[in-house]
């Protein structure tokens, strides 16, 4: 992904996770509160989404590294709220004593083309709801959402009239509330591809289910939002006049440019011998530990579900299979492979493979 950093900022820092922020909004008029996630783009400013802090508010404070050495806090005010784009910027008006520089995150714009590109983000939705310690005053129990870190593929001709970015993912295991979304509080959060943010997360539509998630497009900024606002956004997030495409956009083509979310868990052996001989080829299995550290990179269900066998090649047509049975983890597990192998003739074998199962499934 080639991009720009903005002023002040370098390019290719990516997504550091002390400057994931969750977002706590108390609303006036005794209404409930609200939670939604965010980034720290400069040193005081923190982007989330516009409609996690509209409304009568009451206080709104930004939190980071909850329950870990480096955590801090802090009131924040809404400096820029802009609901035709769904983007927000939060200023810190008293930051806390020491706090290091922070350099803007650089941008990219996603095309309007037939690609399908990586993702991740990293947010504070409610099913990640925990128990916690009890209270020391009075012993009752407590309660706190931890992170998620989300990774899946952007399909990027989805949601052209709403003008957002279709990501898919994971469904959470279960929808125990069916009338409350599991991903409440995820709104807000950056999207990355490679070492940019290409949007921030902004809806869950129930209708395309639990494994869908929307987010509203760096690049519809320039089109949906004011030059006063788009200032704004460039003289405090780092913003920069025009973020430039992706390397693989300017030639068609790219390695991510295939998903196999769609695939049906039906799809014959015999049709993926090629991506399984493909994939028991890469350097990374053939070590003793390469199958674990692969596995480790992608959801926990896949470890937990497939039936493994101490035949390498027997063990990863398990593992496919697995993957075939929880849409958007093939994606994952090919994604692993590349960031795990970098680039190789092995890897392209890979790619190749997948390219032919989607064409013949797809």
């Amino acid at each position: 992904m080639t991009h720009t950093g903005g002023p002040g900022g370098r390019a290719g820092q990516g997504l550091q996770p002390a400057r994931v922020a969750e977002v706590l909004v108390r609303l006036g008029d005794g209404a409930a509160g609200r939670r939604g996630s965010g980034y720290l783009v400069g040193a005081d400013c923190v982007l989330t989404a516009a409609h996690v802090v509209t409304g009568p508010l009451e206080r709104v404070t930004v939190r980071f590294d909850a329950d870990r050495p480096g955590e801090w806090s802090a009131p924040a005010r809404v400096l820029l709220l802009a609901e035709s784009a769904d983007v927000a910027l939060l200023r810190i008006p008293d930051l806390p004593p020491g706090r290091p520089k922070v350099d803007p995150p650089a941008y990219a714009a996603v095309p309007d083309a037939d690609v399908v590109l990586p993702f991740r983000a990293v947010g504070f939705p409610r099913f990640k709801l925990r128990a916690g310690p009890a209270h020391p005053d009075d012993g009752s129990p407590s309660r706190y959402r931890d992170s998620c870190h989300l990774s899946g593929t952007v399909s990027v001709l989805s949601n052209r009239r709403e003008g957002s970015l279709e990501l898919a993912v994971v469904a959470p295991p279960e929808d125990v509330e069916p009338e409350r979304s599991p991903w409440e509080g995820m709104s807000g959060a950056a999207v990355w591809c490679d070492s940019a943010v290409i949007g921030v997360i902004s809806a869950h539509h129930r209708s395309d289910g639990l494994g869908r998630l929307a987010a509203g497009r760096v690049e519809r900024w320039y089109e949906a939002l004011s030059p006063a606002e788009l200032e704004l956004l460039r003289r405090h997030a780092g913003l920069p006049a025009w973020p430039v495409l992706s390397s693989a956009d300017a030639t068609g083509t790219s390695r991510a440019a295939v998903s196999l979310a769609g695939l049906s868990p039906g799809v014959p052996l015999r049709d993926l011998v090629d991506l399984v001989d493909a994939l028991t080829a890469l350097p990374l299995l053939r070590g003793s530990t390469g199958m674990t550290l692969l596995l480790d990179s992608i959801s926990d269900r896949i470890a937990a579900n497939s039936p493994r066998d101490s035949r390498l090649r027997t063990d990863v047509f398990g593992v496919v299979r697995t993957c075939l049975r929880y849409p958007g983890t093939l994606d994952q597990l090919l994604e692993a492979v590349r960031l795990l192998e970098g680039d190789s003739p092995e890897v392209e074998r890979v790619d190749r493979a997948a390219a032919r199962l989607a064409r013949e499934h797809g």
